[in-house]
């Protein structure tokens, strides 16, 4: 009976000490990914030098491994400012980010968490950038001009950002809206302009028919000069016979029953005499 408790304690001892060697063992290696950075901190103090991919070994129970996402990370940040014309201008932007391996263990002493990164780091620093390229020009620059102005707030977040151990790789304009009385001021000029081009058309409309009547003008005119040549010059008369026997023949009028040639020249215009005429009079 004894010898049965003996063995049952053992057991349990053995049990014990075999979980004790697991637990140990589970506790005294991490397991770094690709992507990840560590920290180790050891009785609360952060050891100096990040742990890359791999497996590393640190003391069991009594450090911390705190572990950071390398890879591209997404926020989108929004933000407002004044123009250099006092017109509030606000932004949303997406920025692209990843931290800095060799600085993993400044931003776990100072920062902490990714989440207080984003919270307190990046939005407040993403917000004085703006508000530095935004005030650089008005708030029609600011629209007109949309690749300068996320120029300048890259440039300008960029060097914000870098002392704290945070890279950016990239930063979007999602949304940029300004207030409800510049858009009006919009929308009032665009109304204006297309009414300003309206009459620049109107305008250039009447001159060109303007235009048009004085060429009509000048060519009937030249037209007759041609013609009181023709009819000055030898021959002239028969011209004028012609047109007249033309005129007759499709302006739709009734032929003359008598036709007289006026004056004593065999050339001179013809007279013409319709005998119906004086058979109404009678």
């Amino acid at each position: 009976m004894k010898d049965q408790q003996l063995g049952n304690w053992q057991t349990t001892v053995l049990g014990i000490f075999l979980a004790i060697i697991v637990i140990v063992g589970l506790n005294s290696f991490v397991i770094i990914n690709p992507g990840q950075a560590g920290v180790l901190s050891i009785l609360g103090k952060a050891r100096d030098g990040a742990l890359l991919e791999g497996i590393h070994l640190k003391p069991p129970f009594i450090s911390v491994m705190d572990v950071y996402d390398l890879t591209v990370q997404k926020f989108e940040v929004p933000a407002e400012s004044s123009t250099k014309d006092l017109q509030n201008l606000s932004a949303r932007f997406a920025i692209n980010f990843r931290l800095d391996p060799i600085q993993v263990v400044d931003v776990r002493r100072k920062q902490g968490t990714l989440e207080n990164i984003v919270s307190k780091i990046i939005a407040p620093q993403t917000q004085e950038a703006f508000k530095i390229a935004a005030a650089r020009r008005t708030v029609e620059e600011a629209i007109t001009k949309r690749s300068e102005l996320k120029e300048d707030f890259d440039n300008a977040l960029g060097d914000r950002l870098d002392k704290y151990g945070i890279i950016v790789l990239d930063t979007s304009v999602v949304d940029l809206t300004f207030s409800p009385e510049f858009a009006r001021a919009v929308e009032e000029k665009q109304i204006a302009e297309q009414r300003a081009q309206r009459a620049v058309y109107v305008a250039r409309e009447a001159e060109q028919e303007a235009q048009a009547e004085i060429n009509r003008a000048k060519g009937k005119a030249e037209a007759q000069r041609l013609l009181a040549e023709t009819l000055k010059a030898q021959g002239g008369q028969l011209v004028l016979q012609k047109e007249a026997i033309e005129a007759w023949k499709t302006g739709g009028a009734q032929m003359p029953k008598v036709l007289v040639m006026g004056g004593e020249s065999q050339g001179s215009v013809p007279f013409i005499f319709n005998l119906g005429n004086t058979q109404n009079l009678n």
